[in-house]
C-alpha cells in the first residue's frame, strides 16, 4: 500500500510561482551508499538551472539544523521530461551532477533548493526560509526534527524507510502542483508512477578490466533498443597522463538507425618510457541528443607500464647495504658530537625540528611522498608496503576506487589517536613540495603529516594493527620482521621530534593502555628491534627522499648507535660522532639466504661474532674469529649477526636461513 504525506507551504507566494521542486530523494541504500540522488522537476522542460543551488542540511544534535554539503547548478538544466539528476557514482541512469559516496545524510535532515551560489552555505550555515524555493525534510526511522521543519516552514517529516525497504525506495513527488509524496522503488530520470523508461540507455562493455602496454582494448556500446536514427557520439579515453599518445582508434561512434549496437577497437602504444602505471576512462560524457541517456560511464580501466625500473638496492625482506649513500649536508650532525643525557636529545631535537629549515607539507602530499619514498625496489610502478611486506600498485591507494583491489593506506607508526595528532581543511589540498609551511616543535597537527613516521600499509592490515603497541602488535602471522627496525627509528624519531608543549611524545617499557596519552611502547622491545634490523638502503633511501620534502632527516637512521646512547648500553656516555656516517657498508655476508657456512667479507681481524634469533636469544657466538668463515646448523628463520671489532666497525646484519 503507497503512503502518501501532505507537505505544508513553505512560503504561498514562493511557491506559487516556483517552476522547479524537489521530485525525488534517495537518501539510504545498501552498503557503501553509492546510489544516492536528488531529483528536480521543473514545469517546463529543458529549464535552466542557472542561479539555483541544492544545500543538505544535518538535523543531528551536532549538526545543529545547519548546512553539511552545497551543490552549485550554475550550467545544468533539466531535461525534455523536466528532469535532473545530481547523484552519486552508483546511480544509473548516470546523473547529470555526480557527487561523492555516502554524500547525503540518512534523517532526520534535510534537502533544500535556494535561489544563490554554493558560496553561500559554507559549513554550519543555518537553515532559513530566505530564498527557500523548495524543502525536503526526511528521516530513516528517526524521530521529528521540530527545530528543522521549522527553521525550513516545513510541516511533515517523511520517512523513506516507510515500507521498511529504505536500501532500494526513495521518497518521489506525486505531482509539481500538489505537495503529497509517495514513498516507492528509487526511479532517477523518471516520473513518479512511470514504470516504462522514457529514455532510451546507453551501454557499453569493455574486452578487460586491465590492460598492459601494447595490448589491444574492444569496447562495444548498446542501447536498450533499436535507434531511430543514427546516433552518432564522442567519446574519450583520456584520463590524467593517459592521453591520445598513448593509443590509437576512434574518439566517436555510430549506431545506425535500426539497430542497437557499434563496436570500436582500439591498440595501447608500447612505449620505451616508464610513465608508470595509468589509467584509462571511458567517458562519454554528458552530451547525449535528447531523449538518450547513460546507464554507465567513466569506467577506469588499468594500463600497466611495462617499463618500469628495478633498483640497484633490496627490498627490507632482502636488504642490502652500502649502495645509497646518505646525502646528509656537511656538518648537518656536528653539533651532536660529546654530548650526552638531557643535552644529546635537545640537540636532535634542535636539529630536527628547527624551526627556521623545517618544512610542513599536507596530509594529502604525504600521499605522494609515500608514493616515492616507499618505491619498490623490484618495480617503480609499486610500493612496498610495511607489515605485509608486499609490493602493491601506486594507483591502488584507498579512495582512489580501485575495483575489487586490495588497497594501500597511510598508517601512522605512533598511531594517531595515541599522539593526538590532529589536521585542518587545508590538509585536504594537494599543493606539491615547492608550497609548504615552516613548522614547529611542538606541533602535533605537524606530526600528522611528518612522512618520517608514516608508511604504506595494506589497508585491512592497518585496521587490524589498530591502535596497539608494538610486542602487543608483531605483525600478520608468518611475517619476517622485515618492518621491526623501521618502527623502532619512527618512534625513535618522533619522540625527539615532537618533545615540546603540553603532550610531548614519548615511548616507554611495557604495555601503556591503548588511550591518547601520548606514550607508546614497548621501549625494550624496540631497541632490541633495533638491533636486530639495522637500517639498510631502502631505509637510507627513503630518508634521503624525505630529506628533499620536509628538509630533516632521521639521525637514527644516519647515525644508529645514537639510540644505545639515549636509552642502550651506552646510556649517559658522550656521544661520537663517526666520520665515516653510516658504517655497515664495511661488513657484508653471504649468501643470504644462507644454509650450513656464513662468509664474511671485509671482517676485521679477531672480530666477534654474535647471531641473535627472532625472540632476542644468543643462539651462536665467536670470540674472536680466526678467518672470515663460519659454520653453523641454525634451523630455518630470521636472524641477526652482529659483529664487534671495535667502535668503528660495530655492525648488526640481517640473516636468513633457509
Amino acid at each position: 500500500m503507497k503512503h502518501f504525506y501532505l507537505i505544508a507551504l513553505l512560503s504561498l507566494c514562493t511557491l506559487a510561482s516556483a517552476q522547479i521542486r524537489i521530485n525525488e530523494l534517495d537518501s539510504d541504500d545498501a552498503s557503501t551508499d553509492d546510489m544516492e540522488f536528488v531529483e528536480l522537476l521543473s514545469a517546463v522542460p529543458n529549464e535552466s538551472l542557472d542561479g539555483y543551488v541544492l544545500v543538505f542540511f544535518n538535523g543531528s544534535t551536532s549538526g545543529n539544523d545547519s548546512s553539511y554539503f552545497a551543490l552549485d547548478l550554475d550550467g545544468f538544466t533539466t531535461d525534455t521530461n523536466g528532469l535532473f539528476v545530481a547523484g552519486s557514482n552508483g546511480v544509473s541512469p548516470v546523473p547529470d551532477l555526480v557527487f561523492g559516496d555516502n554524500s547525503i545524510q540518512n534523517g532526520a535532515d534535510a534537502v533544500a533548493l535556494y535561489i544563490g551560489n554554493d558560496t553561500d552555505w559554507p559549513d554550519q550555515t543555518p537553515a532559513t526560509t530566505t530564498n527557500l524555493i523548495d524543502a525536503l525534510v526526511y528521516d530513516t526511522n528517526d524521530s521529528d526534527d521540530q527545530g528543522l521543519l521549522t527553521a525550513l516552514g516545513v510541516s511533515v517529516q517523511i520517512n523513506e524507510d516507510e515500507n521498511n525497504m529504505k536500501d532500494t525506495q526513495s521518497i518521489q513527488l506525486v505531482d509539481i502542483n500538489q505537495n503529497t509524496y509517495v514513498v516507492a522503488d528509487a526511479n532517477p530520470f523518471s516520473l513518479t508512477g512511470v514504470t516504462t523508461p522514457s529514455y532510451i540507455g546507453l551501454d557499453y562493455t569493455a574486452s578487460a578490466t586491465e590492460l598492459s602496454e601494447g595490448d589491444a582494448l574492444t569496447i562495444t556500446f548498446t542501447t536498450t533498443q533499436v535507434v531511430p536514427a543514427d546516433l552518432v557520439v564522442n567519446f574519450t579515453l583520456n584520463n590524467g597522463g593517459f592521453n591520445n599518445s598513448d593509443y590509437t582508434g576512434p574518439t566517436s561512434f555510430t549506431i545506425a538507425a535500426n539497430t542497437d549496437t557499434a563496436t570500436v577497437n582500439f591498440q595501447i602504444i608500447d612505449d620505451t618510457m616508464d610513465e608508470g602505471d595509468e589509467e584509462l576512462r571511458i567517458n562519454v560524457q554528458n552530451n547525449l541528443p535528447d531523449g538518450y541517456k547513460r546507464l554507465i560511464d567513466n569506467t577506469i580501466i588499468r594500463v600497466v607500464d611495462n617499463d618500469f625500473t628495478v633498483a640497484a638496492y633490496g627490498t627490507p625482506l632482502a636488504p642490502t647495504y652500502g649502495i645509497v649513500a646518505p646525502t646528509t649536508p656537511a656538518g648537518y650532525y656536528d653539533s651532536l658530537d660529546g654530548l650526552s643525557g638531557t643535552a644529546l636529545t635537545d640537540e636532535i631535537t634542535n636539529i630536527i625540528a628547527d624551526e627556521n629549515t623545517v618544512r610542513h607539507h599536507t596530509y594529502t602530499d604525504l600521499t605522494e611522498i609515500l608514493r616515492d619514498a616507499d618505491e619498490s625496489p623490484l618495480n617503480s610502478n609499486q610500493v612496498w608496503l610495511m607489515y605485509t611486506e608486499q609490493q602493491r600498485p601506486k594507483l591502488d591507494f584507498q579512495g582512489n576506487n580501485a575495483a575489487n583491489a586490495p588497497v594501500w593506506n597511510r598508517e601512522h607508526i605512533f598511531p594517531r589517536s595515541r599522539a593526538n595528532y590532529f589536521s585542518i581543511e587545508e590538509d585536504d589540498l594537494f599543493d606539491g613540495i615547492n608550497v609548504f609551511v615552516t613548522t614547529k616543535r611542538d606541533s602535533l597537527r605537524h606530526g600528522n603529516s611528518d612522512a618520517h613516521g608514516l608508511r604504506p600499509v595494506d589497508s585491512g592490515e592497518n585496521s587490524s594493527r589498530g591502535n596497539q603497541d608494538y610486542g602487543e602488535y608483531t605483525g600478520p602471522a608468518g611475517n619476517a620482521g622485515s618492518w621491526n627496525g623501521d618502527v623502532a627509528r619512527a618512534i625513535f624519531y618522533l619522540v625527539w621530534r615532537y618533545n615540546d608543549g603540553t603532550m610531548p611524545l614519548d615511548v616507554v617499557n611495557g604495555n601503556p593502555p591503548n588511550s591518547t596519552d601520548g606514550q607508546l611502547g614497548d621501549l625494550a622491545l624496540l631497541i632490541q628491534w633495533h638491533r636486530n634490523d639495522p637500517p639498510d638502503d631502502y631505509e637510507m633511501n627513503r630518508n634521503n627522499l624525505i630529506y628533499t620534502w620536509q628538509q630533516n632527516r632521521n639521525p637514527f637512521i644516519d647515525n644508529p648507535d645514537l639510540a644505545e646512547f639515549i636509552w642502550g648500553n651506552m646510556q649517559g656516555q658522550q656521544f661520537v660522532l663517526s666520520t665515516n656516517g653510516v658504517e655497515l657498508p664495511e661488513i657484508g655476508v653471504y649468501p643470504n639466504p644462507n644454509s650450513g657456512v656464513l662468509n664474511f667479507s671485509n671482517l676485521p681481524g679477531n672480530a666477534s661474532i654474535s647471531i641473535i634469533n627472532a625472540l632476542g636469544q644468543t643462539v651462536l657466538s665467536r670470540e674472536k674469529l680466526v678467518g672470515s668463515s663460519l659454520k653453523h646448523d641454525l634451523p630455518a628463520g630470521v636472524y641477526a649477526v652482529r659483529i664487534e671489532g671495535g667502535v668503528s666497525t660495530k655492525s648488526t646484519l640481517r640473516l636468513i636461513v633457509k
